[in-house]
This record gives C-alpha cells, sequence and structure tokens, in this order.
C-alpha cells in the first residue's frame, strides 16, 4: 500500500495559491524544504528534503521557518 499523497498535495496547493495572491507573477521561486511528519507502526518519523543542494542553505531555510512558526503562534496566544 503507497502512501497517500493527499495531504501534502492539499498543503502545496494551499501554499502555492497564497503566494500567488500575494506576490503575483512578478517573483519566482526559490528554494524548497519540506518536512513530513510519517505515522505508522513503529512511531513518528520526520522526513526533511530540500531543493537545496548547499546544507547550510536547506538550516538556513529551516531557522527562518522556525521563527515564522514561532511569531504566528506567539501572535495568536497559546493553542
Amino acid at each position: 500500500m503507497s502512501l497517500d499523497q493527499t495531504k501534502i498535495g492539499q498543503v502545496v496547493a494551499e501554499q502555492m495559491a497564497a503566494l500567488e495572491i500575494e506576490y503575483g507573477e512578478d517573483c519566482t521561486i526559490g528554494d524548497v524544504c519540506t518536512i513530513v511528519e510519517i505515522l505508522g507502526p513503529h512511531g513518528s518519523t520526520i522526513r526533511v528534503r530540500s531543493s537545496a543542494s548547499r546544507s547550510h542553505i536547506a538550516v538556513g531555510l529551516l531557522r527562518v521557518a522556525e521563527a515564522t512558526v514561532l511569531d504566528v503562534y506567539d501572535a495568536n496566544g497559546p493553542s
């Protein structure tokens, strides 16, 4: 049985729609990083993949993403 790709496809589609609304057609997409949690009988595993061929670029993307997520959660208060 293969993994259901529906969730990741939906998240990417929503991100692309939001980017098009905010930035229009005058910009291009730079590097991309995905973080996916896989759940199964083994428990939980995190997989990361980046389009950046240089590790310091991928780490930079992750650090900016972490700061962005923390700012959003802090602005909305505790969940």
